[in-house]
């Protein structure tokens, strides 16, 4: 029988490296993985119980509150806000910062989330994930303030998701290689698929919602025609879904800004900030059409952000292309 890594066993592997480590992330690391299973098992029997379809309510960005949304948002909170390794969350569905709980003890981590991406797609039966990104916390104090939340994305100590598709995988970093891992819901462990994935340096493929041509600038338009002239077009639309595929086979995933939203359509730190260290760490880029995403000082927890991530070479040629606007 050959060696079998599951998810726990790699997490403890890597913390060895750091013997003056107490094992905080590592903890931490495990509480999100048994969300993410917890998720899994609802989302894969979404169409035979009572968890489809909206709740008839928008969250802040306006956008239709699905009933899943809500579920994985109560799953990671009440996992999460009583363990004692963060002192903070974050989540696409909140309104503001989410405190841990008075007489619980709070860890040197924050923690922020998108509990559910792409949800409006379960109804059809798309993929969709949960993405999410741990900081250090900065301000002083036990409680965590929105300072913690406001850092850079080069700060992050670990970003990953997890796509729930015709098998649910776990994908991470820490800053040393991305990794991914399949649940095999037999025996309920992550194991092993792939260590150290790196995006292929020829793209195939690039991804982009072209509903949206009408309310593109001309240098967008551009660099679209470019792509099509290159590669062949695939969009889900369920980023997570995108990014997995590009990821693993070579592209490149455009988000532009539109006349609509200049200010771009996806989430900075929930959405943007922990792809961007993912396939940074897995030998891509990503940018804002102007400068790297981790660069990005953000004022808001909700900011939105233009993204343009994939293959470094042809997140290179959307930043020269916006460079000669």
């Amino acid at each position: 029988m050959k060696d079998v890594m599951n998810l726990t066993r790699f997490i403890l592997e890597e913390q060895k490296a750091y013997p003056e480590a107490y094992g905080e992330l590592t903890n931490l690391l495990l509480d999100i993985i048994f969300a993410a299973k917890i998720i899994s098992r609802e989302v894969n029997k979404a169409g035979l119980i009572d968890i489809l379809g909206s709740i008839g309510k928008k969250n802040i960005h306006q956008d239709e509150v699905q009933k899943l949304d809500v579920y994985a948002q109560e799953v990671f909170e009440k996992i999460l806000l009583h363990t004692g390794h963060i002192s903070g969350l974050a989540s696409e569905e909140k309104d503001d910062i989410i405190p841990v709980p008075p007489g619980y003890h709070k860890g040197k981590y924050i923690l922020i989330f998108d509990p559910l991406d792409g949800s409006s797609n379960i109804n059809v039966n798309v993929s969709v994930g949960s993405i999410f990104a741990i900081y250090h916390k900065i301000s002083k104090g036990a409680d965590a303030d929105v300072s913690d939340f406001l850092q850079k994305g080069k700060n992050q100590v670990a970003a990953g998701y997890v796509i729930y598709g015709s098998s649910t995988m776990f994908v991470y970093t820490t800053g040393k290689g991305v990794h991914s891992f399949t649940l095999d819901p037999t025996i309920g462990e992550f194991i092993l698929t792939e260590k150290n994935i790196t995006i292929p340096k020829k793209s195939k493929y690039f991804s982009v919602n072209e509903g949206y041509y009408h309310l593109w600038d001309d240098a967008t338009k551009k660099i679209v025609s470019h792509f099509k002239g290159q590669y062949s077009g695939r969009h889900i639309g369920s980023l997570v879904a995108d990014f997995h595929r590009n990821l693993l086979t070579g592209g490149v995933h455009l988000n532009p800004p539109t006349s609509e939203r200049p200010e771009g359509k996806l989430r900075l730190l929930y959405e943007g900030a922990p792809l961007a260290l993912i396939i940074e760490q897995a030998g891509g880029s990503a940018s804002d059409g102007k400068q790297n995403v981790l660069d990005i000082k953000p004022t808001d927890i909700h900011q939105r952000t233009p993204l343009f991530i994939g293959s470094k070479n042809d997140v290179k040629m959307i930043e020269e292309t916006y460079a000669k606007k």
